[in-house]
Protein backbone atom coordinates (compact mmCIF):
# COMPACT_ATOMS: atom_id res chain seq x y z
CA UNK A 1 0.00 0.00 0.00
CA UNK A 2 1.52 3.21 -1.19
CA UNK A 3 0.72 6.61 1.31
CA UNK A 4 0.63 9.85 -0.43
CA UNK A 5 4.59 10.53 -1.45
CA UNK A 6 5.99 7.31 0.13
CA UNK A 7 7.61 4.50 -2.09
CA UNK A 8 6.83 0.78 -1.79
CA UNK A 9 8.14 -1.65 -4.17
CA UNK A 10 4.92 -3.75 -4.23
CA UNK A 11 5.57 -4.51 -8.07
CA UNK A 12 9.59 -4.52 -8.68
CA UNK A 13 11.08 -7.09 -10.12
CA UNK A 14 9.24 -6.56 -12.70
CA UNK A 15 11.69 -5.54 -15.12
CA UNK A 16 14.60 -7.98 -13.32
CA UNK A 17 12.13 -11.06 -13.74
CA UNK A 18 11.78 -10.39 -17.57
CA UNK A 19 15.33 -8.92 -18.45
CA UNK A 20 17.82 -9.47 -15.72
CA UNK A 21 20.09 -6.81 -13.93
CA UNK A 22 20.46 -4.82 -17.38
CA UNK A 23 18.31 -3.59 -19.73
CA UNK A 24 19.63 -2.12 -23.76
CA UNK A 25 17.24 0.99 -24.83
CA UNK A 26 17.47 2.22 -28.56
CA UNK A 27 16.79 5.90 -28.69
CA UNK A 28 15.11 8.09 -31.24
CA UNK A 29 18.28 8.04 -33.77
CA UNK A 30 18.80 4.31 -33.17
CA UNK A 31 21.02 4.40 -30.77
CA UNK A 32 21.51 1.15 -28.42
CA UNK A 33 22.48 1.94 -25.05
CA UNK A 34 22.67 -0.43 -21.67
CA UNK A 35 21.36 0.39 -18.75
CA UNK A 36 21.67 -0.76 -15.12
CA UNK A 37 18.21 -1.23 -13.12
CA UNK A 38 19.22 0.39 -10.16
CA UNK A 39 15.52 0.19 -9.31
CA UNK A 40 11.78 -0.70 -9.61
CA UNK A 41 9.51 1.07 -7.34
CA UNK A 42 5.93 2.79 -7.09
CA UNK A 43 4.87 6.20 -6.07
CA UNK A 44 1.24 7.00 -5.59
CA UNK A 45 -0.09 4.10 -7.16
CA UNK A 46 2.50 4.52 -10.20
CA UNK A 47 4.91 2.09 -10.94
CA UNK A 48 8.72 2.86 -12.18
CA UNK A 49 12.25 2.38 -13.03
CA UNK A 50 15.59 4.21 -12.16
CA UNK A 51 18.25 3.12 -14.51
CA UNK A 52 22.16 4.08 -15.10
CA UNK A 53 24.20 3.74 -17.88
CA UNK A 54 27.90 3.50 -17.24
CA UNK A 55 28.54 6.94 -18.49
CA UNK A 56 25.74 7.92 -16.06
CA UNK A 57 27.12 6.63 -13.10
CA UNK A 58 30.28 7.80 -13.58
CA UNK A 59 28.53 11.47 -13.37
CA UNK A 60 26.21 10.02 -10.28
CA UNK A 61 23.35 10.89 -12.66
CA UNK A 62 19.61 8.20 -13.52
CA UNK A 63 17.07 8.10 -15.62
CA UNK A 64 13.60 7.60 -14.73
CA UNK A 65 10.76 5.77 -16.83
CA UNK A 66 7.29 4.76 -16.08
CA UNK A 67 7.13 1.17 -16.07
CA UNK A 68 3.42 0.35 -18.52
CA UNK A 69 1.94 -3.10 -19.28
CA UNK A 70 0.79 -3.31 -22.36
CA UNK A 71 -0.54 -6.49 -23.00
CA UNK A 72 0.93 -8.18 -19.94
CA UNK A 73 4.15 -6.92 -21.14
CA UNK A 74 6.74 -4.22 -19.52
CA UNK A 75 6.97 -1.37 -21.53
CA UNK A 76 9.22 2.04 -20.30
CA UNK A 77 7.80 5.36 -20.75
CA UNK A 78 9.69 8.90 -21.04
CA UNK A 79 8.73 11.01 -18.15
CA UNK A 80 8.03 14.47 -19.60
CA UNK A 81 6.46 16.25 -16.24
CA UNK A 82 9.94 17.81 -14.18
CA UNK A 83 7.82 17.21 -10.67
CA UNK A 84 6.85 13.53 -11.47
CA UNK A 85 10.98 13.21 -12.20
CA UNK A 86 12.02 14.69 -9.07
CA UNK A 87 9.14 12.93 -6.93
CA UNK A 88 10.33 9.66 -8.06
CA UNK A 89 13.90 10.73 -7.93
CA UNK A 90 13.60 12.10 -4.02
CA UNK A 91 11.68 8.06 -3.62
CA UNK A 92 14.83 6.45 -5.07
CA UNK A 93 17.13 8.82 -2.53
CA UNK A 94 14.82 7.70 -0.05
CA UNK A 95 14.82 4.17 -0.74
CA UNK A 96 18.90 4.33 -0.76
CA UNK A 97 19.81 6.31 2.08
CA UNK A 98 16.75 6.47 4.04
CA UNK A 99 14.84 10.11 5.51
CA UNK A 100 14.17 11.11 8.99
CA UNK A 101 10.86 9.16 9.36
CA UNK A 102 12.32 5.59 8.33
CA UNK A 103 16.01 5.23 8.55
Amino acid sequence: MTEAGKPTDARSGMLQGKFGREIELTDDRGTATTYRIMAELEVRGTSYAVLQSEDMRQEGDIEVFRILLEDGEPQLASLDDDDEWEDVAEAYDDLQFGTDERP
